[in-house]
């Protein structure tokens, strides 16, 4: 895609479709950038896949500092682009102080609310991917001690361990769930070597499999499980082609479909709340051929039967962020 370079206040560059249209879908990044491996990248790979299937383009950002994020909405908006969406829960207080101002454009939100009439949000049931996902680490860990590294420690983060643990102890109640944060700010999303401290630190402990939900971060846990023999488990986009025999699953986080999706509707796109779990494929967990030897039929019979179990609301999966609290694993 030729992109023409602009500039966002003195320092940042905003790049755009070459001859876009007003009516040019836009897409912007969160820290770590679509080539992230990770939710960036998922984000990406839908927005392509819209321009693949329609011959269409669209305009895209990726920040490179928090500062920008509310300039590089407002340059969107004021070039026209249509719908405008926002790929990560940090663009909910800017996206609430630009939307106003442009009623007649749309903009999505994903993994964060604005209540606005032009704002459609997108957000997904973690917790219920992380459960199945847990369910298969507690299925193929030797000891019975399974591992949780997230990115940066706030309640969405803490809302995919909470869903892991309560899978793994369904299966081996008396398993040992450890978990770990990065950090406290947005740095913990794009930081491998301390992914890769953390990782080793909770095989030290005993855990055989770990579960990264860490962005970036991710990549050096993944790489360090691999390197010392255990299993690891991918987020958001399917990473079983990474280490292939050594990710065990990816917990799928169809961040893809709700900007394919929202590019697709354009203009029209509805606004609200629109909630992403097992019932409606917002979520769930992958099998390929990078980790088909790993997930036996009885591994998979169970965790479809807890899928649909959950989907018909017979299984209810704690979400952490309903109350900030997990019944099941101390923060």
């Amino acid at each position: 895609m030729t992109l023409v370079t602009k500039f966002l206040g003195a320092s940042a560059a905003l790049a755009l479709s070459a001859g876009a249209a007003l009516a040019d879908p836009a897409i912007i990044f969160d820290l770590g950038g679509k080539f992230d491996k990770s939710f960036n990248e998922a984000a990406f790979g839908g927005a392509t896949r819209w321009a693949e299937e329609t011959g269409g383009s669209f305009a895209e950002f990726e920040i490179t500092s928090d500062a920008q994020r509310e300039q590089a909405i407002r340059r969107f908006a004021e070039d026209g682009n249509n719908p405008i969406v926002m790929a990560g829960f940090s663009w909910a207080t800017p996206l609430a102080a630009v939307a106003p101002e442009y009623p007649d454009l749309k903009f999505s939100i994903i993994d964060m609310v604005v209540d606005a009439p032009n704002v459609q949000s997108v957000v997904f049931n973690e917790h219920e991917g992380s459960y199945l996902v847990g369910m298969l680490a507690a299925m193929a860990s030797e000891d019975g001690t399974v591992g949780f590294i997230g990115g940066m420690d706030i309640p969405l983060i803490r809302k995919f361990a909470c869903g892991y643990a309560q899978g793994a102890l369904a299966v081996n109640p008396d398993a040992t769930v450890i978990a770990n944060m990065t950090g406290t700010t947005p740095a913990a999303w794009n930081d491998p070597v301390k992914g890769s401290e953390l990782t080793l630190a909770q095989i030290s402990q005993g855990a055989d499999v770990i579960y990264a939900a860490a962005g970036g971060t991710g990549v050096g846990v993944l790489q360090t499980a691999a390197d010392q023999g255990v299993y690891s488990i991918g987020v958001d986009s399917n990473q079983n082609y990474m280490h292939p025999g050594s990710v065990l699953t990816s917990m799928m986080k169809r961040v893809d479909n709700a900007v394919y999706d929202a590019f697709t509707a354009g203009a029209d796109l509805e606004a609200g709340f629109n909630v992403m779990g097992l019932s409606n494929g917002g979520v769930g967990y992958a099998l390929d051929e990078n980790n088909a030897d790993l997930i036996t039929d009885e591994m998979k019979a169970a965790v479809d039967a807890a899928s649909a179990q959950i989907s018909s609301g017979e299984l209810v999966v704690h979400d952490y962020m309903s109350d900030e609290t997990c019944p099941v694993l101390d923060f």
